[in-house]
């Protein structure tokens, strides 16, 4: 798979493609503070090669790797911690309490995925998921802050897509690093009139709830910009921030119509593509919808078990 060696952001960042089903769908990133670096999202073990490619091209040693910091334990953002870890000697995982274990002992992470993915399309995606020794963890409590240097990484527990999910803090860009917190927006995802932005709401954590206090707790810094995942740098955070808001309040609606249905997954996800598709065709009438519909056919499914899974929860609690 093709894909530009790294992305200059400013501030020190770089995005570095993450080799993950194809290109423009999923990046890592590095911080570079003089001697220091730190490499947020880990990516998947394929993503390796990537990183090392773009700190190779920076000129940058490994030795000068401090962190690995996933945003959360979800494959697509930690799986090639592991493999980080043994790459770079001098580098700590940086990691959410709640996640630390399944870094430590990823089986039930493998189980889990492969139960979704298959055995073949897990290899395909994942490769192998080395675990990382636990004197190299360092479990990350809300509000602690790690520094390259002088430079501060602000951490920040944002339950909502995961309860083992944080982002992080970096003033010096006035960013957040947002995981899939703060959604998804794929480069795909739009034209010269912008890009549109979805929220992701995959199994098995999902709460709306805890999703609009997270928004509204990194909105509260005044951030200037979101270094997201799914995909790279996005600007105008106020009016991204009240898209997501907006379309996760409708995801809880379609979820309570539906909530009673015998055929409820399939009903959720019929419903949460039709509103997504029709946001996005008269937000950005000029792309090709079909594309679109089909870049986002497992997001919608993954949305849509999220939901059904969220609103089972809420009727159990009922009875």
């Amino acid at each position: 798979m093709k894909a530009h060696k790294y992305v200059n952001l400013n501030d020190g960042i770089y995005s570095v493609d993450a080799r993950y089903i194809c290109p423009g769908n999923a990046c890592c990133y590095l911080i570079v503070e003089g001697n220091e670096i730190a490499i947020i999202e880990a990516g998947t073990t394929y993503s390796a090669e990537g990183i090392g490619e773009a700190l190779l091209s920076l000129g940058l040693d490994a030795e000068k790797v401090r962190y690995v910091i996933p945003t959360h334990v979800h494959l697509d953002h930690a799986g090639g911690a592991g493999e980080l870890i043994k790459r770079y000697p001098n580098a700590q995982l940086a990691i959410h309490p709640r996640g630390a274990r399944h870094m430590i002992s990823p089986d039930k992470l493998i189980a889990g995925c492969k139960a979704v993915y298959g055995e073949d399309t897990f290899k395909e995606l994942y490769g192998e998921v080395v675990p990382v020794p636990m004197d190299r963890v360092l479990e990350i409590k809300d509000g602690e802050k790690l520094y390259l240097e002088s430079r501060a990484l602000e951490f920040r527990h944002t339950p909502g897509h995961a309860e083992h999910h944080f982002c992080i803090w970096d003033k010096v860009s006035q960013g957040w690093f947002s995981g899939d917190t703060f959604g998804i927006s794929y480069q795909s995802m739009g034209d010269d009139q912008g890009r549109f932005i979805m929220p992701t709401t995959s199994p098995v954590q999902f709460d709306p709830d805890k999703l609009l206090s997270s928004i509204d707790l990194m909105m509260s810094y005044t951030p200037k910009r979101f270094f997201l995942t799914h995909y790279s740098v996005v600007e105008q955070p106020e009016k991204k921030a009240s898209s997501l808001c907006e379309q996760i309040e409708c995801y809880r609606k379609i979820a309570y119509r539906f909530r009673y249905d015998p055929d409820r997954e399939r009903r959720i996800l019929d419903a949460i593509k039709e509103m997504t598709l029709a946001k996005i065709g008269l937000a950005l009438p000029r792309l090709n919808i079909s594309t679109i519909e089909q870049l986002l056919s497992l997001d919608f499914k993954l949305n849509a078990q999220g939901l059904d899974i969220w609103i089972s929860k809420q009727n159990q609690e009922k009875n």
